[in-house]
């Protein structure tokens, strides 16, 4: 009966998932993750200067911050904490998550890559910069990830061996078996869609590491900061597997659908460089259902948790309602 009620109590939090609170919610996160990052960054007097400037000028173009909101908003759920010094005591190793995410966006543009001129409205890095300023920028913002959450000034309220685990974390959907590993498929799959080697199975190993992967430890992150037992943990994980596969089904549907003016970047470019995506493999109307079930499990998978795990509910349904 308990867990029925906080399902109900989910499905009618998915129903407004862009209401005022959570509005409200995000903005306020993202306030705390921009501040822990204009502090930590090198100031523009540094030399290389020009190599700062390209770095801030990808990392604060307008993000909102969303896996290191759900950092934040799985140690939420697992500590009962919803504000206080508590939790900006740990922003730093939250925050790292965006500089791991802004480096993959800095290369994901380049000509080599998908070859994109903007992103959130205006011009990408290698547009502003050049193609090697772009690459080192993306190259340093990656590495200072990993001096972030390694500076023991800066995270003295979290043991040593939970900044272990989070590097840990972090590295591994990073790389080759995540992030990268995802993005290398994708390319390698490009303009392959329609071939018999091409499944489904391969367009969800993309999706669930190019995009998912960074979001899954996004949320792992967050519970292993707040010292969460295995059964928060394995609800998290779930949540943040069917909450990262559904983000990248919602970025399919919105390259297909959307708007240059809502989503800050060229869009049906997919199509055009015949690229894996679930519109292109299953269809439209399956694409859309699938990102609904997919959230919808996610949801499920919190059940574990009372109202804690309300804004984690939130954010999944703003997920698939996003426009950018």
């Amino acid at each position: 009966m308990k867990t029925s009620r906080r399902l109900r109590k989910a499905s009618v939090m998915l129903k407004t998932g862009t209401d005022p609170e959570l509005k409200r919610y995000l903005e306020d996160r993202r306030v705390w993750v921009d501040r822990a990052l204009e502090a930590y960054l090198p100031d523009l007097a540094i030399v290389p200067d020009r190599l700062h400037e390209a770095m801030r000028y990808s990392l604060f173009a307008g993000g909102k911050r969303i896996r290191p909101i759900l950092a934040i908003a799985a140690y939420e759920a697992v500590a009962g904490k919803k504000v206080g010094a508590d939790i900006k005591d740990r922003l730093p190793v939250f925050s790292a998550i965006e500089l791991v995410h802004t480096y993959s966006l800095i290369h994901d543009d380049l000509p080599a890559m998908d070859d994109d001129d903007f992103r959130r409205g205006r011009l990408t890095s290698h547009k502003k910069f050049g193609e090697a300023a772009a690459i080192l920028a993306g190259d340093a913002l990656l590495t200072a990830a990993f001096a972030m959450i390694s500076d023991r000034d800066l995270n003295r309220a979290i043991p040593p061996d939970i900044l272990l685990s989070v590097i840990d974390e972090l590295g591994r959907a990073a790389g080759s078996l995540g992030m990268v590993g995802g993005q290398f498929v994708d390319i390698a799959s490009e303009g392959m869609v329609g071939s018999q080697t091409i499944s489904e199975e391969t367009l969800r190993y993309v999706h669930t590491h190019k995009t998912g992967a960074l979001i899954r430890a996004a949320v792992r992150i967050g519970a292993v900061v707040g010292s969460a037992g295995p059964e928060a943990i394995s609800s998290l994980t779930a949540y943040g597997e069917k909450a990262g596969l559904a983000f990248q089904v919602a970025d399919d549907l919105l390259d297909l659908e959307g708007s240059e003016q809502e989503t800050g970047k060229r869009v049906q470019k997919d199509g055009a460089h015949k690229k894996l995506t679930y519109p292109m493999i299953v269809g439209l109307t399956e694409s859309k259902r699938l990102a609904d079930r997919l959230i919808h499990e996610a949801v499920e998978s919190l059940a574990v948790f009372g109202a804690e795990a309300d804004p984690l509910r939130a954010i999944a349904r703003f997920i698939v309602e996003r426009k950018s």
